[in-house]
């Protein structure tokens, strides 16, 4: 093969609770995750020599040394698989950095899609979601994305029946990232006056049930913006331009809101000029086949 387009889905959080720390030192987790049309391109053709991975991308705050997970996904499954790599990897991002939409994970996830394809590995889908654990926990969810219950540190999918499209208006303010090893360390159950239940967001899921904002929520939001009060005010200002729900995504700080339609989604993206915010109008997106 000459060259393999690989699309690196964001994903947003439509439930997030903590259920306690575990003994390896993470969070035991219990998400509804979801995945939105907003996505990067991964282009993956032959490098330049054996021996070789290489990344370019079109954002030059971005590394493309060992410490991008694209690179070190290429890395991992080429070991796995004893091949000398000669690849070259293009990322062509469109997900905000630093966001809590999972586009590390997304374009490390599509590495892995995509090397499996282009050097004809024949590797199983939940051989790959494995491979992805060991380098981050929304990997495994990536590879296929859709809507799934995530358990454990994250890597543990139920896969539920995809969700409705609907329309979704990201909000990331800019030059605002937020650590989610902090969050977590930071996390205090006593503070957390509203958890999502998560098992009623998957049994409405399963059922076909699209009435979900009862159940939704983020408990991570307690933390997050009490450091950054301007993701509060994103949401008070989303509602009031006529979102029907609004929820920080993973660990932040990006915001999604829910609209009913794209005139009302538009309306929402421009009450937001007053903000420095990156936005983008999305959908909901089903699982990668």
């Amino acid at each position: 093969m000459d060259k393999i387009i690989e699309k690196a889905y964001a994903k947003i959080n439509l439930g997030l609770e903590i259920l306690g720390r575990r003994d390896d030192g993470y969070h035991e987790v219990s998400m509804i995750m979801q995945s939105v049309k907003l996505c990067d391109e991964v282009i993956i053709s032959t490098g330049s020599g054996q021996g070789k991975i290489e990344i370019t991308t079109n954002l030059s705050e971005l590394s493309c040394g060992k410490d991008n997970l694209a690179y070190r996904a290429a890395e991992l499954l080429a070991n796995h698989a004893g091949i000398i790599p000669n690849v070259h990897i293009t990322l062509n991002k469109k997900i905000f950095l630093a966001a809590g939409l999972a586009g590390g994970s997304a374009d490390a996830a599509a590495v892995l899609r995509g090397l499996n394809k282009f050097w004809q590995l024949g590797l199983t889908t939940c051989q790959l979601e494995n491979l992805g654990a060991q380098l981050g926990s929304d990997i495994p969810f990536c590879i296929e994305g859709g809507t799934a219950l995530a358990t454990g540190r994250g890597e543990i999918l139920t896969k539920l029946a995809d969700l409705p499209p609907a329309i979704v208006v990201l909000a990331k303010p800019k030059n605002l990232e937020v650590s989610t090893a902090w969050v977590y360390q930071h996390y205090n159950k006593d503070r957390v006056v509203h958890a999502p239940c998560i098992w009623q967001l998957t049994d409405r899921l399963q059922q076909g049930m699209p009435a979900l904002v009862p159940y939704m929520g983020n408990v991570l939001e307690t933390v997050t913006i009490p450091a950054h009060p301007v993701i509060a005010a994103l949401k008070a200002a989303m509602l009031s331009a006529g979102a029907y729900y609004t929820l920080m995504s993973g660990s932040g700080p990006t915001v999604f809101a829910l609209a009913k339609d794209q005139e009302t989604a538009e309306k929402i993206a421009a009450s937001l000029t007053d903000f420095a915010v990156e936005t983008a109008i999305t959908t909901t997106v089903g699982r990668i086949n």
